[in-house]
């Protein structure tokens, strides 16, 4: 199970790296100028969802919302993110990112981080703008 990929890997699809991750894959596999990183992949965030039984606690929080999230810091989309948040990191997943974010090299210390869920940037349909990074 592939928790990271390199950017220009071509398993970098949208089923794995969201719409950004696949389409900056096939710009770095272009030789076109892209920025060193690396993806972390949809299977990552299965793993941590498993893992800490957050997707229940999601169902659970789902099932009482009353309606679209207003965005405010009490809203059921808070609550989502705060169980995220508290969620220990599976100590694989933990390894994973640790060793590509170690192997950007140059004393890279400082990161751009984009999310890029896999139903974001859609050939037809786009929900750009939707999530949180």
């Amino acid at each position: 199970m592939d928790f990271v990929l390199p950017l220009d890997a071509a398993a970098a699809t949208l089923e794995t790296a969201g719409g950004k991750g696949a389409a900056l894959s096939e710009l770095a596999r272009g030789g076109l100028p892209v920025p060193g990183g690396f993806h972390v992949t949809t299977a990552a965030y299965q793993e941590f969802v498993a893992s800490t039984g957050v997707a229940d606690r999601i169902r659970a929080e789902l099932a009482v919302a009353s309606g679209p999230d207003d965005g405010s810091d009490t809203g059921a989309g808070a609550r989502i993110r705060a169980l995220f948040e508290e969620g220990p990191l599976p100590s694989a997943l933990e390894r994973a990112v640790s060793k590509a974010y170690a192997e950007l090299g140059d004393g890279a210390r400082t990161v751009a981080v984009r999310s890029s869920a896999t139903a974001e940037d859609l050939p037809d349909p786009s929900f750009a703008g939707q999530q949180d990074t």
